[in-house]
């Protein structure tokens, strides 16, 4: 890929798709509680509206991302967002939680495609030295996104119904389809190696682990296993993992680079990302339902209140990309994780009867300590490998959220008896209950996300 061609071009498409994608994700977090209304469900049944999405990402980031070695980066990104904008046009129609959910899965097949090759573009037309500046500078795409999300939602939501939040995605993102598909996909290089060499055996297992272990997460299936029934569920991943491991091991060309696992730096960049995605999902999903039904915000208001994060990320992410580029990632990144703790910490400890200003500035400064963490923890990895080969640190990401209403509900309902659509004024002190020891466990994975962090060179 010819490096300084086209690099605005380039970017300005990947930074749309990223846009669009993360605008549509925090949409749909202000929305959950208003489609769990619409539907007359309860909160295990509308998550999946987002776990289906991170799911179909997390099974098909990795195959995308090796696909596009044959077929060209261009090609796969550009026909994700094709398929992406079709996916949110079905989506405000769905009749049904079941058929949102078939075309959340529809989209969240389109974000694959572009978020495996997006970066991988990126970093091929941008020179070296400046790949933390470039990342940073897709940071604000990121936080421009979080940012309208929010508040674009919470006008919709005001103004019209959720359905209509779908809607946005559409139009823009077919006509980026049209200028990149016209403009810039036949200049993007293509791989010349045979099909037949992609590992579809380490594909299929891959895709059978991930899905499974998000299903096991359910609460119901969790609770309904008793006795052996957990010797057993061990026995049934040890035995996946030796299968994936081994077909990776004799794979001329292997869905996930195993011997990168074994390095230090990469193996750390990994895990410590996964931890902060899960911290992020913990605040993005709870904070919704606790300004509904403990604040009584309207929809409008929950809006406003979520953009403190994406603002201080807007912020932030371009000096903590320029910062890796002069010191690296080990502090940066370790420091980032410990301004996260002290966040959710302080998050845990909000009541009713705090003031708005006291929960914003608390969830700017959950968004300070993403920036510090995110820019550089990324860049730490594509400074030395492809970004192709990173797509294995999305695979347990869909688990985050499954986590998130596993706890919470776990938590309510042993308190309540009942489920978070049954909420009632009186089951306050149990939601809150729930809510702070919800976010207690994010603040120690954060914690021990710094501790890992700082491990790093």
């Amino acid at each position: 890929m010819p490096a300084g061609r086209n690099t605005l071009g380039y970017f300005l498409m990947v930074a749309t798709g990223v846009f669009l994608s993360t605008m549509d994700s925090s949409m749909v977090n202000i929305a959950l509680p208003y489609i769990m209304e619409s539907f007359s469900t309860t909160l295990s049944q509308v998550e999946w509206v987002v776990l289906v999405y991170l799911l179909t990402i997390a099974v098909s980031l990795l195959i995308w991302g090796k696909l596009s070695d044959h077929v060209g980066k261009g090609i796969v990104y550009l026909s994700g967002m094709l398929i992406f904008s079709s996916g949110s046009l079905f989506c405000s129609i769905s009749p049904t939680l079941a058929v949102l959910v078939i075309f959340r899965f529809v989209q969240g097949l389109g974000a694959s495609m572009m978020m495996a090759t997006g970066p991988a573009i990126i970093r091929g037309v941008v020179p070296h030295r400046q790949l933390g500046s470039w990342l940073g500078a897709l940071g604000i795409a990121t936080s421009l996104g979080l940012l309208s999300g929010p508040l674009v939602g919470g006008f919709v939501l005001h103004s019209f119904n959720w359905r209509t939040l779908f809607l946005f995605n559409a139009p823009v993102s077919f006509i980026v389809f049209l200028f990149g598909w016209f403009f810039l996909a036949g200049t993007l290089p293509k791989h010349t190696g045979p099909v037949l060499d992609f590992d579809w055996k380490g594909a299929i297992l891959w895709a059978v682990g991930v899905v499974m272990l998000v299903l096991l997460t359910n609460l119901q299936l969790l609770t309904s296993i008793y006795g052996y029934g957990y010797i057993i569920v061990c026995a049934v991943f040890g035995i996946w993992a030796f299968l994936f491991l081994r077909c990776q091991r004799r794979s001329e060309n292997p869905l996930v680079p195993v011997f990168l696992l074994k390095q230090k730096y990469y193996f750390i960049a990994m895990i410590a990302v996964l931890i902060s995605f899960c911290v992020l999902f913990f605040v993005l999903i709870l904070m919704p339902f606790f300004f509904k039904y403990v604040m009584g915000l309207s929809s409008d208001r929950i809006g406003y209140m979520m953009m403190a994060v994406p603002v201080t990320l807007f912020v932030v992410s371009p000096l903590a990309g320029r910062m890796f580029d002069r010191f690296g990632a080990r502090f940066l990144t370790s420091g980032g994780m410990l301004i996260t703790t002290g966040a959710v910490l302080l998050l845990a400890s909000i009541t009713e009867t705090s003031s708005l200003i006291d929960i914003g500035w608390r969830l700017a400064l959950l968004g300070c300590g993403q920036s510090v963490f995110l820019s550089p923890n990324t860049a730490s990895v594509l400074s030395r490998v492809e970004f192709d080969e990173t797509g294995v640190s999305a695979g347990m990401l869909a688990t985050s959220v499954s986590l998130v209403g596993l706890i919470f509900s776990w938590l309510y309902g042993n308190a309540t008896g009942g489920d978070l659509g049954d909420f009632r004024p009186e089951l306050l002190p149990q939601f809150l209950g729930a809510f702070r020891y919800s976010l207690y466990a994010a603040a120690f994975l954060a914690f021990t996300g710094s501790l890992i962090s700082l491990i790093r060179k």
